[in-house]
């Protein structure tokens, strides 16, 4: 066994990247465990594995006192209990014992355990190690398989889970697909080792994408400050330029559009806005609301909300289909919005002037 078990120790430390004493030293650890266990031994022992020949032995602790009366010579330690401790100690010495022959079994048994215990425990490790600093970052993956729902994605060497909430409504998946993801968490799991989360409905994919298209905001030159997303259908982005005569949008767009057409390509023609940020609330309510147009802006700071007035025409396309655009300005604006059309918002100021007219003319009566 002796060989054996040392050429299998020297591989996995090659192979799992493991060091060749810490793996020793689990070893001897079990192996005096189950020498105790298995002989009831209450000895202060401990085994040994020597790396050069294989042999496997046992090591007794002994302690040595002299100038007694009671007693002379080596004893164990654990006959100490019976002596005076008053007596004359000298130090402690081990003494090399060779390991009974039935303890060969349990010895491969037990070897054959820890190895595969820290296989595991390496390759939990290495996996963790790889992909701890991928959290929030953009990867390709490819669908191995699918169960209950979730899709099990190889991204490199690892699988990660994209679950059924974090795949897009409307998307079919299939095995062998190539899909570009976003990392939402990477977790290490003593039980079942680490897991790896990833998603295609987070906002976080948006950015990612545009800074890989982009090489604007990739290097700074234009921010993407805000996202507000319903995946698989329509996203909003508030984008600015940090350099003078940059255009934000133009540059997301990029020539012909190829480039924000290269974004919705990969999430199934999802609908994308860009829009320009300003510090300006009234502003960027307005720019948010795109692609309708808005006639004017009232906004009050005290309770962050906004009303909106839009031409007649425009009314049914700021709401958006079922609400849509409306809540997504709400979302990337942070400012809660009422959208009025030009002639609701005439009748309402009606309304006010001759509510006010009727209010003077009965003080006036009084």
């Amino acid at each position: 066994m002796g060989n054996d078990l040392i050429n299998a120790i020297e591989l996995m430390c090659r192979d799992k990247g493991l060091e060749k004493e810490v793996l020793v030293e689990a070893i001897e650890s079990a192996l005096t465990t189950a020498y105790k266990k298995y002989f009831e031994s209450d000895e202060n022992i401990r085994a040994f594995l020597n790396m050069e020949t294989g042999e496997i032995g046992i090591v007794v602790r002994k302690k040595t006192f002299i100038e007694s009366d009671s007693f002379s010579g080596h004893i164990t330690v654990d006959d100490e209990r019976s002596i005076d401790h008053n007596e004359d100690i000298s130090e402690e010495s081990e003494e090399i014992v060779k390991a009974p022959s039935q303890f060969q079994r349990i010895a491969a048994q037990t070897a054959k355990q820890i190895l595969v215990q820290k296989i595991k425990e390496a390759e939990r490790d290495n996996i963790y190690k790889l992909n701890k600093d991928k959290k929030d970052q953009l990867v390709t993956g490819v669908i191995h398989k699918i169960d209950r729902n979730n899709c099990i994605v190889g991204i490199g060497k690892t699988e990660a889970v994209l679950p059924l909430a974090e795949q897009m409504p409307g998307e079919k998946y299939y095995v062998s697909q190539h899909l570009k993801l976003y990392v939402v968490d990477v977790k290490d799991s003593t039980k079942s080792g680490p897991q790896i989360v990833v998603s295609r409905t987070h906002p976080g994919l948006i950015r990612r994408l545009f800074e890989l298209e982009v090489p604007e905001i990739k290097t700074g030159t234009v921010e993407l400050l805000n996202i507000a997303r319903e995946a698989g259908s329509r996203t909003k982005i508030a984008v600015n330029a940090v350099m003078a005569g940059v255009d934000p949008v133009g540059s997301c767009v990029g020539q012909r559009g190829a480039r924000v057409q290269n974004i919705t390509n990969e999430l199934g023609n999802e609908k994308i806005d860009i829009v320009v940020w300003s510090a300006d609330p009234a502003e960027f309510i307005s720019n948010a609301l795109s692609p309708s147009k808005v006639s004017k802006v009232d906004i009050n700071p005290d309770e962050k909300a906004a009303k909106v007035v839009v031409p007649d025409s425009q009314l049914s396309l700021a709401i958006g289909k079922e609400g849509q655009n409306a809540r997504l300005a709400v979302k990337l604006t942070g400012w809660k919005i009422d959208i009025k059309s030009e002639s609701q918002y005439a009748q309402e100021m009606a309304n006010e002037l001759f509510n006010v007219v009727e209010e003077t003319e009965n003080t006036d009566e009084q």
